[in-house]
């Protein structure tokens, strides 16, 4: 078996025009290989063509042409293992409101075909937080409750590969603390974890490689560390022991003063180092108070990488 917990190749998705409309490409041959054990992060805009993709690999929607294989499975040869590798976690709550979560996890599991025997209901319903829920109606469950039995139905027959789509959108800060934990748990137990989010700030701490997919095309796939470097723009904020009144000037490197009264300089470290940027500072009579410095993150990548 590959060590790719996830092969795609040549993925396409073509939807029909409704109504004389044109057809929409919604994945235009995606190429993308998600190792094994990892967590990894699936970004990109609304309409990109990620939840195309996560269907896809659900097996809710069919394919245009190409290859996907997961855990080893080729979907068309083997749908039902390829389909039984893998649990997803969806952003909309489809749950039967007049289901116990007790209910909810035994019908899922006999979905899967899981013997009695083997269901771990119970054990799935302490690791959501759900014990003392768990003969209670779907309906009574606060929204925060309903998303984590999304989670416990997702793992039910112990998949390989867990999708979260959007996992924390809507929810307080004590079930996005909870749900992370779980997920680090699982991950550190063998589980490949694949997560689309908007809040980048997520991916950035929690994934190990990322893909961003723009227009149907994967316009980025790398580690999250890598991904950033892409961008080396840095900014140097000069605290000074007196009002500034003459600014620094040197090729490169372009300033602004804040609203509190900082000096911003900024600059590409690549044809700019850090000892220029403090030369031109000296230079301009500037005693420095305090200096710090920004850099890129996943956001600023993102935003380049999807501008239209």
């Amino acid at each position: 078996m590959s060590s790719n917990a996830i092969e795609i190749r040549g993925l396409r998705k073509t939807y029909r025009g409704s109504k004389g409309q044109p057809e929409k490409q919604a994945l235009k041959g995606i190429d993308l290989d998600i190792p094994q054990g990892s967590v990894f992060g699936l970004l990109g805009p609304n309409g990109a063509g990620k939840s195309t993709l996560i269907n896809i690999l659900a097996g809710l929607v069919v394919k245009t042409a190409g290859q996907v294989t997961i855990w080893g499975f080729d979907q068309d040869v083997n749908p039902r293992q390829s389909r039984a590798s893998i649990g997803v976690m969806p952003q909309e709550l489809n749950l039967d409101a007049f289901f116990t979560p007790r209910a909810a996890l035994d019908v899922q599991a006999g979905l899967y075909a899981v013997p009695k025997s083997q269901r771990r209901t119970d054990e799935i319903l302490k690791l959501i937080g759900l014990e003392d829920k768990a003969d209670a109606y779907a309906r009574t469950l606060s929204g925060g409750m309903r998303r984590r039995l999304l989670l416990g139905k997702a793992l039910v027959h112990a998949p390989h590969i867990l999708v979260l789509d959007e996992p924390t959108a809507g929810v307080d800060i004590e079930l996005r603390q909870m749900l992370w934990t779980n997920i680090r748990k699982l991950n550190d137990e063998g589980m490949t974890i694949i997560l689309t989010t908007h809040y980048l700030e997520e991916a950035e701490e929690m994934c190990d490689e990322i893909a961003i997919i723009n227009q149907g095309e994967v316009v980025a796939r790398d580690s999250k560390t890598n991904l950033v470097n892409r961008i080396d723009a840095k900014t140097m904020v000069i605290h000074a022991e007196e009002t500034v009144t003459t600014l620094p000037e040197a090729p490169g490197i372009t300033v602004e003063t804040r609203p509190d009264g900082a000096v911003a300089l900024s600059y590409h470290a690549h044809q700019t180092s850090a000892e220029q940027v403090l030369a031109a500072v000296r230079d301009a009579g500037i005693s420095i108070r305090d200096v710090k410095t920004e850099e890129a993150d996943l956001e600023d990548v993102f935003l380049e990488l999807t501008r239209s």
